[in-house]
């Protein structure tokens, strides 16, 4: 593969939207001006499962400022009703607690608000089933987790099992998790009529990770082509997966859309909605074995998972795929079963299936240190496979070995030693001396990935400036500023000659910001753009010269295995009365491959392992099963971490180049920070006091009471 030359690839750039961001000029989903808009707010249901009998308006009709209420006994029917968890107000059946079954349209959203309220509602409520438990007698294996493969076997497992000088066999528990981007999940919906030709126009102003995503899935639901609906999301509050792809609430305000003449309608969901019905993490419950010889080395691995999905549509997580390419052992197993259950649909959370399946990895090979007497590092040198164990392929770039030796080096690890909760710090957090220190580390990794599929358009105008056009999403990771630089070192021209526009459906496609694979998917496909560009007009084009290209293929990724990989260390401080837990030092190393805009790669880090962090300490979501809802569904109830529990905390990565994944020799770290972060943290408590907590978060009571 032919690399581009850095010129501005790996400079720590300004974000070229910082200015537009901090004066507030940038618009978000709810932000964008239109003439006479329109509010909605859903009416959700209060039962788990069961059918709406009636639904009485009067009182939410007579309220002053009240444009419009729609049930789901006169909503119009969508012509593609497939899709269970998008089909809202089709029918009387409630599924979920929370399920959209009405909603308001007002002249303020104060007004479409109280009058949702008004809505009176009867049920035939029927028994329902919200609790994952592992004893269920219905679990059931999916055709497959996201993509991958349900299970995996190599080798004789069990018989190495018995055979095996050391083993841990332990049970690891993750909590349902929701994601909470600084801006919650928003749209603008405009229908339009055409009098003369009768085809419709739809407008979605949305905060999304990707426009063509959006109108792809939902223009057929309601009939339209394509060219009839245009997506504009040009600044993103976040997203952390949970706007990889429409949810119910745009294909409400569409509907609502149809019933306002035309007027705009804008609809934002509350924090307490964000709870119900725009995705969560699943909770997972994780047997995991570990087979090794009395030198460590492991001779058998099984990880097998159990989580939920909804009963009106199946999602299911890879949890247990990181396993499959960790660590080198000749006999290994993974599984998946699901429990269906009356819940909202579960959906990508940051770095999904890696995020809890490395923290029961992590956390078990770090009993297996303490069992074998190893260091945790040592443990995992000696467990360094030379290919990739599931396929066999050698590895574009895995450089495990040297992120653990960095970020020893700087993290003063070799001064560490096994305290096993016995030695106070003093002088530290506490002058009397009632801290307990430890220190944690594990280890890190995530598929490297590039989606075929996006389109990149450059025009050189008359200003003399090349126009870069691509449908991308900016969910606040630096895109405007990153293709910006890659655009620029492709084309081999001032990056101040460039001229971004993504964020729009009138733009070419573009594959979701997803999977750690947007800049690669993206910026790939620019720089062959911009290199047919040059092909065809040269270095000195003509005014209106114009090129389109797809992203091409890459041949090595059929010889390759692509990953990154990483190492966090912690240092944990726990209060020896109380039980209280303080984290001052978090460290970072990463193999990513070449930066491409150093600042922003910084924050991403970070940010993932600041949400590693939380996942640890904090997060929880708890369903009230007699009831089937979520019960923490605001940022006072369910908890994540705050300035006062990030302290010191560091990322830094290989200085390196992956020639085989992509033109840029870049690979994706959007969520490789959290990968392995929560892991490090339970190992580092162990350390301070000696109790291993294997059920997420970790919270005074379970370090006191153990």
């Amino acid at each position: 593969m032919r690399m581009i030359e850095p010129g501005y690839l790996g400079n720590p750039m300004e974000r070229l939207d910082g200015s537009a961001k901090v004066t507030g000029t940038a618009l978000y989903a709810f932000e964008h001006p239109v003439e006479n808009p329109t509010y909605l707010h859903a009416v959700q249901a209060t039962v788990a499962r069961g059918r709406v009998v009636s639904m009485k308006m009067e009182l939410a009709e007579a309220l002053q400022g009240v444009v419009a209420v729609i049930t789901v006994f006169d909503t119009p029917r969508l012509v593609d009703t497939e899709d269970r968890e998008l089909s809202v107000l089709q029918d009387p059946a409630v599924h979920f607690r929370g399920q959209y079954i009405g909603a308001v349209i007002a002249e303020t959203p104060e007004t479409a608000r109280h009058a949702a309220g008004l809505v009176q509602v009867e049920y035939d409520e029927l028994p329902h089933d919200s609790e994952l438990r592992a004893d269920r007698d219905d679990l059931y294996a999916p055709e497959d987790v996201n993509g991958f493969a349900t299970d995996t076997t190599d080798g004789d497992v069990e018989s190495a099992f018995v055979a095996a000088d050391v083993t841990i066999d332990q049970t690891y528990t993750t909590p349902l998790e929701h994601h909470n981007p600084m801006e919650p999940h928003a749209c603008i919906a405009i229908w339009e009529d055409d009098a003369e030709g009768g085809r419709a126009c739809v407008t979605l102003y949305d905060s999304t990770q990707g426009v063509h995503v959006v109108r792809e899935t939902l223009a057929p639901m309601f009939g339209l082509e394509l060219e009839q609906m245009r997506v504009v999301a040009p600044h993103v509050g976040g997203g952390f997966g949970s706007k990889g792809s429409p949810h119910a609430h745009n294909v409400l305000a569409i509907l609502a859309a149809r019933r306002t003449a035309g007027r705009p309608v804008k609809f934002a969901l509350t924090r307490q909605q964000m709870f119900a019905i725009v995705g969560y993490r699943t909770s997972t419950i994780q047997h995991l074995r570990l087979g090794a010889n009395s030198h460590g080395l492991l001779t058998a691995m099984s990880h097998d998972v159990i989580e939920q999905t909804s009963k009106i549509k199946e999602y299911a997580e890879q949890t247990a795929v990181a396993t499959r390419i960790m660590y080198a052992t000749p006999n290994r197993s993974t599984s998946h079963r699901v429990a269906a259950l009356d819940v909202a649909v579960p959906f990508w959370m940051r770095a999904p299936g890696e995020t809890p399946g490395m923290y029961a990895v992590e956390v078990a090979m770090d009993e297996l240190a303490v069992a074998c007497g190893l260091d945790p590092i040592e443990l995992r040198v000696r467990n360094e496979p030379e290919v990739d164990p599931e396929s066999g392929k050698p590895w574009s770039g895995r450089n495990l070995i040297d992120c653990m030796y960095a970020g020893a080096e700087r993290f003063g690890w070799k001064d560490r030693s096994r305290r096993d909760g016995r030695r106070p710090v003093r002088g530290g957090l506490s002058p009397d001396g009632n801290w307990m220190v430890g220190t944690g580390m594990a280890a890190a990794t995530y598929p490297a990935m590039t989606n075929p599929g996006s389109k990149a358009r450059i025009v050189f105008g008359a200003d003399r400036i090349y126009t870069v056009q691509i449908g991308a999403a900016d969910i606040g990771t630096g895109t405007w500023t990153a293709l910006t630089q890659i655009a620029a070192d492709a084309l081999e021209c001032h990056i101040e000659e460039v001229r971004l526009q993504i964020g729009d459906t009138t733009f070419p496609f573009a594959t979701v910001a997803g999977g750690s694979a947007g800049i690669s998917s993206w910026g790939s496909t620019i720089v062959a753009a911009a290199r047919q560009f040059r092909a065809e007009h040269s270095a000195t084009p003509l005014a209106g010269v114009e090129t389109t290209t797809e992203t091409p293929e890459n041949p090595d990724e059929d010889v390759y295995s692509m990953h990154s990989f990483g190492a966090h260390f912690v240092e944990a401080r726990v209060h020896r009365e109380t039980g209280e837990i303080r984290i001052p030092r978090m460290l970072g190393a990463f193999s990513i491959g070449r930066a491409i805009n150093a600042k922003t790669l910084r924050s991403q880090l970070i940010g993932g392992m600041t949400m590693g962090l939380s996942m640890a300490l904090h997060e929880e979501s708890f369903r009230d099963n007699r009831f089937g809802h979520v019960m923490t569904h605001d940022l006072a109830s369910y908890h994540i971490s705050t300035n006062a529990d990030v302290q010191d905390i560091e990322a830094f990565w290989l200085d390196e180049t992956d020639a085989h994944v992509n033109p840029m020799g870049s690979r994706g770290a959007g969520e490789i920070g959290i990968v392995g972060a929560a892991a490090a943290v339970v190992n580092a408590i162990y350390d301070a006091t000696g109790v291993r907590v294997r059920d997420l978060p970790v919270t005074a009571d379970k370090v006191l009471f153990r």
